[in-house]
């Protein structure tokens, strides 16, 4: 029996088979996700609202669709393929000067921010009574860095012996139910605590799960909150890398044949695409990357928006959920002392 995992947050692609992304199942998910976009564009440039979040708030009122066989596919390459470009051409915003401007205290926030988060998983796993770690390191690092894609990552290291398919499952959920609900509430939280622009996106790129979920939510708030918001998010997405060395170290699996990607490529695109713009490269094609980046993007969480398992909070076991929940609350409690101390 094929498990039916969430999609929403398939940054790497791993969700979805590849032998079935023909356009025949391609082209059906992604005209409602251009019809998606299309709409969220004209709302969003008849009331003023942000882009971004005018795309949430059409994906999340199509949720009704997102388990629809038919139109899956076409929302895997919206929310996983065509965001990764998206996230690239993102890039072009952004310079190495920004990049380095904010600052050794927020990148030590970030690591620090990461590790901690990943240690509550296991202490929080261990006190509902798993005796081994796995599921901790598991929950805790789907929190910590980026959401299912990690999750997977992670679990594609420990192997099936020490993970098996229903725990997987159960972090999935929860951590698309909770990235999908922090990406509504934590802007609403900036706003509360009248971050300004830097600071809210700190909070956002630090302390929101999923990639998409974190730079839009970072988007919804302003251009600059979205800019920093991508920097920091792409900062922890990096550190998948080193993650997953020290859990093959410390769990080695002499027999283990499947391969991972511990550095997302996308992400070494954004920084490149950043470092290209720091050098005047990119002047000549500064509109044509602008608007792909903002129409992918948008695209990318609308398709996020219908995907996202709002059934899943109640679907969820409590145990596994509350491993997440407590995990969530130390990363956004952390970003929040991280954002208010060097990020104004």
């Amino acid at each position: 029996m094929r498990l039916m995992l969430p999609m929403a947050a398939d940054l790497y692609g791993d969700l979805i088979d590849k032998g079935s992304q023909t356009w025949r199942n391609i082209l059906p998910g992604s005209a409602v996700v251009t019809a998606a976009t299309l709409a969220a564009a004209y709302l969003a440039d008849r009331y003023g609202v942000p882009l971004t979040l005018m795309s949430l708030l059409v994906g999340l009122s199509l949720n009704f669709l997102g388990n629809d066989p038919r139109l899956t596919t076409g929302f895997a390459m919206a929310s996983g393929r065509l965001l990764r470009i998206g996230i690239i051409l993102l890039g072009a915003r952004v310079t190495l000067a920004q990049v380095v401007g904010i600052g050794p205290l927020a990148l030590f926030g970030i690591v620090l921010i990461v590790s901690v988060t990943i240690m509550s998983g296991v202490w929080t796993a261990k006190l509902l009574g798993h005796r081994a770690p796995f599921f901790g390191i598991l929950a805790g690092s789907a929190v910590a860095i980026c959401g299912a894609s990690a999750a997977l990552a992670v679990a594609a290291i420990l192997g099936e012996r020490r993970i098996d398919k229903t725990q997987l499952t159960q972090v999935l959920l929860g951590i698309a139910a909770m990235s999908a609900t922090a990406m509504f509430l934590y802007p609403i939280l900036a706003h509360f605590i009248h971050f300004n622009d830097r600071q809210a996106g700190f909070l956002l790129g630090a302390a929101i799960h999923d990639v998409a979920q974190a730079i839009g939510a970072g988007y919804s708030f302003s251009t600059l909150a979205g800019e920093t918001a991508a920097i920091v998010k792409l900062s922890r997405v990096a550190l998948l890398a080193p993650v997953l060395m020290i859990i093959s170290y410390k769990y080695p699996q002499p027999d283990r044949a499947l391969r991972v990607s511990a550095f997302p490529g996308f992400v070494g695109g954004f920084f490149l695409m950043a470092a290209a713009n720091s050098f005047g490269l990119l002047a000549g094609a500064r509109h044509y990357t602008d608007f792909g980046a903002t129409m992918l993007l948008a695209a990318g969480v609308a398709a996020t928006g219908i995907r996202a398992p709002m059934s899943a909070l109640s679907a969820a076991s409590a145990r596994p959920l509350l491993v997440i929940i407590v995990a969530s609350l130390v990363a956004l409690l952390l970003s929040l002392g991280f954002a208010s101390m060097g990020m104004g």
